[in-house]
């Protein structure tokens, strides 16, 4: 059956980097007999500027009705005092679609150990995934502000947080069986809550070992032994400071891909990096991020995981082979370095 993939090139970089990503997807497809068609619709700034909104009625309607969606990036400085923002549209598309499930991967690529702050034998051997709630907690909550008071608001069910509890507890069965649960349970009630389902939930994965953590101290044993985990679950507000405490590991957020689940429907794939438009049209943009979130979603939508690893592989033995773009000390271009990971495809 023919698959559906909505694409959303967004601004900046967006677009060439897009456009390396379905470069790979197509020369990886034969290989596995995966059969897809795309189509593109316009979504942040690009979507402003055309359609005065950031989410189109056309382009959430495509969204909902696909197998998957594959984001590149959306912002820009022209952007930043106006009324309706790009980042608008990617709320309310996680909202219609019930995103709750964002998943960051961390890893370490041999090639590119010297650009993370870190000692080499700190990072030695870091693989581990952060699970964030995605459309709950503080962010959701009510809000107020005046001259002299300011108020925000955290809330979250039960339903919530063992929806995002079992996502980690499953991802780490098929990982190293290791789950971190995130809180501050000695302050906060949210986290008192969030502990006890997080050990009623760990009752029906007894192969799984749970631990827990306040997140002040996760976050500095992140820097100090982050090779200790494997899956970090945490709720809205913290897993949006530590995903992108955890993205500075690697040393670039060039390489580093993201997905993020709805219980029923299409999944959203992204680079965890911005629209970077000081470069834009340059073709210098580093598009491994994209080409990486190309492979989540082949293995997460759509089972394929033979064609994730081949282009896994590819981008490993493309950076062992010392093809690096701009921001990773080399001077390849966009196209080089996507003819480069096709090339490997397989080899």
């Amino acid at each position: 059956m023919t698959k559906k993939i909505v694409t959303l090139a967004g601004d900046g970089i967006g677009p060439e980097i897009m456009a390396a990503g379905l470069q790979v997807l197509e020369a990886v497809a034969p290989k596995i007999n995966f059969e897809y068609e795309t189509k593109a619709r316009n979504f942040g700034g690009a979507a402003i500027d055309a359609d005065g909104h950031p989410l189109p009625d056309e382009t959430l309607a495509s969204a909902k009705s696909s197998d998957a969606i594959l984001l590149a990036a959306i912002g820009g400085p022209q952007y930043n005092d106006a009324e309706v923002r790009p980042e608008q549209g990617l709320l309310e598309l996680r909202k219609e679609l019930g995103l709750f499930a964002n998943i960051r991967p961390v890893q370490i690529f041999e090639a590119l150990k010297h650009l993370s702050p870190l000692k080499a034998e700190i990072i030695e051997g870091v693989d581990f995934v952060v699970v964030r709630e995605l459309t709950g907690g503080i962010y959701f909550g009510e809000h107020s502000l005046n001259k002299q008071f300011a108020r925000d608001v955290n809330d979250y069910s039960y339903e919530e947080i063992e929806r995002i509890i079992r996502v980690a507890f499953d991802i780490a069965r098929g990982r190293g069986k290791k789950v971190t649960s995130v809180d501050k349970q000695n302050v906060l009630a949210t986290s008192k809550l969030w502990r006890i389902v997080a050990e009623e939930v760990a009752k029906d994965y007894p192969d799984v070992q749970l631990e827990h953590a306040l997140v002040d101290s996760l976050a500095m044993k992140m820097i100090t032994n982050p090779s200790d985990f494997d899956v970090i679950v945490t709720e809205n507000l913290f897993g949006d400071i530590l995903s992108d405490e955890s993205s500075v590991l690697p040393g670039t957020l060039g390489v580093m891909p993201s997905a993020s689940h709805a219980q029923n429907g299409p999944s959203l794939y992204e680079p965890i990096h911005g629209s970077a438009p000081d470069i834009a049209g340059l073709g210098i943009a580093n598009p491994i991020s994209m080409i990486l979130s190309v492979a989540m979603m082949l293995r997460e939508s759509f089972g394929e995981t033979t064609g994730a690893q081949y282009i896994e592989d590819a981008v490993n033995k493309t950076l062992l082979d010392g093809v690096l773009t701009k921001d990773l000390g080399g001077n390849a271009s966009l196209d080089e370095m996507t003819s480069a990971i096709i090339n490997n495809l397989c080899v």
